[in-house]
């Protein structure tokens, strides 16, 4: 028996694909990336072509209203735009092309090829969708692996756990979202680089990813020359295609890099539609579409997306507003440390700093009590290290000191890993397990 509702929805979609009539407006006022324009009947997130001086055309998307003013902002270059250029209204949504060929594929913000392939699929799927039914989400109870040492063994993941990577610039998060997406147990990788150079995208995906990470990988890119709503559409496309892979019942490893480059678009287009200024500059609306965006992820009833965001932290002030907020809604954190880049620590994880809120619940007991074990020696030294580092502490007066003045070296030897390294889930816990057994 036919699918009467797809039936329905292909229907429907070639007769608005039709141009029966136009539907047409003119351009009134043009203020920085902002186009005012008189016309057409249309309602917000809606699609419209302008026509510029050389008869291109240039896409755009309606972002609010001034009175009876419609206002735009474009998804591409529109140098020769004047003010009288006509809008015409496409009687659509931004919907992206979705097929299980996406796989080993680069696409702009908007799901268009960028790697010179084409793209053959006959089904869209809107970039705007709400998050699943709390009530139908499946549990989060086993672990992920991500293949760093690091995390799987002391902040370790559960499938469907969304959890930030806080840094500044420069410390090596590029690389480790390299190694996550080579090295990860989940079935698929959608990987959305918002405002990177453009010089890093070709070296991310040759060098980071490599080959075989690129062929289960879907990479999404909009560079930081690219239109602020180029930008903010990355994470909504990446979203979207992840959602359309757990919707068939794939293990999804999500990665964006970075939230806070999503951030300062989404500022950008607040401020230009007249939006007041809150904290530090950011508007409401990033504050109040963030948990939108990200509850879109996690478990459903069918798959899972397991999310990482990177959060590129302004001065390395771990408690600037986005990093605040983003720490707020996701289920742990794993922090960066420039000290310990300076050190040649890699990856520089500041394990004491960072957690999984939901390790307890996908691991079992004697690796739970690892971890606590090698915690617990990691901040003793810490609490010691100038003492130490002075000469001051005297062996034997405390003996917590005394083995984690003994074991640092083994613990940190354990945590450092090379990029192309490739421990299993089980090596890593055996290891730590081993490693516990002698700070006891």
């Amino acid at each position: 028996m036919k699918d009467y509702n797809e039936i329905y929805e292909n229907i429907n979609r070639k007769l608005n694909s039709l141009d029966l009539f136009s539907l047409e407006g003119i351009v009134d006022r043009i203020t920085g990336v902002v186009i005012e324009s008189r016309g057409p009947d249309v309602s917000l997130g809606d699609l419209c072509s302008i026509t510029l001086r050389d008869e291109n055309t240039a896409l755009c998307e309606v972002v609010g209203f001034v009175g009876n003013k419609v206002l735009l902002m474009p998804f591409e270059d529109v140098h020769g735009l004047y003010v009288g250029a006509k809008v015409k209204k496409l009687n659509r949504k931004v919907s992206i092309g979705i097929t299980q060929n996406l796989l080993g594929r680069v696409l702009d913000g908007i799901g268009r090829p960028i790697d010179g392939k084409p793209l053959i699929t006959d089904k869209y799927r809107s970039i705007y969708s709400p998050p699943p039914n709390p009530l139908i989400r499946n549990k989060i109870e086993e672990p992920l692996s991500v293949g760093v040492k690091a995390i799987d063994g002391l902040i370790t993941l559960g499938k469907g756990q969304r959890i930030g990577i806080f840094a500044g610039s420069g410390v090596g998060k590029s690389t480790l979202l390299g190694m996550i997406a080579r090295n990860t147990s989940a079935d698929i990788n959608v990987i959305s680089l918002i405002g990177e150079r453009g010089r890093e995208v070709r070296e991310f995906i040759e060098r980071d990813l490599g080959e075989e990470g690129l062929k289960r990988s879907v990479v999404i890119v909009s560079t930081s020359d690219q239109p602020a709503l180029m930008r903010t559409k990355a994470l909504l496309s990446a979203t979207t295609v992840a959602e359309f892979f757990r919707d068939m019942g794939y293990s999804v490893m999500l990665m964006v890099d970075s939230l806070t480059r999503w951030a300062m678009a989404q500022r950008e287009i607040g401020l230009s539609i007249g939006e007041p200024p809150a904290t530090r500059g950011y508007t409401p609306s990033v504050f109040a579409e963030l948990p939108k965006i990200l509850e879109r992820a996690g478990n459903s009833d069918k798959g899972s997306i397991t999310a990482i965001y990177t959060v590129l932290v302004e001065g390395d002030d771990f408690n600037e507003p986005i990093s605040d907020t983003v720490r707020g809604i996701v289920d742990g954190h794993i922090i960066l440390s420039r000290r310990l880049a300076e050190s040649s620590h890699y990856p520089a994880i500041d394990v004491l700093a960072s957690i999984s809120r939901l390790m307890s619940s996908v691991v079992t007991s004697e690796h739970l009590d690892a971890a606590y074990t090698v915690r617990d020696i990691m901040a003793t030294y810490n609490d010691a290290k100038d003492l130490i580092e002075v000469g001051a502490y005297k062996e034997g007066t405390n003996k917590k000191i005394d083995i984690a003045k003994k074991e640092i070296d083994n613990i940190n030897s354990f945590l450092k890993q090379g990029t192309f390294e490739r421990p299993t889930f089980n090596e890593i816990v055996e290891q730590l397990i081993n490693l516990a057994k002698k700070l006891k």
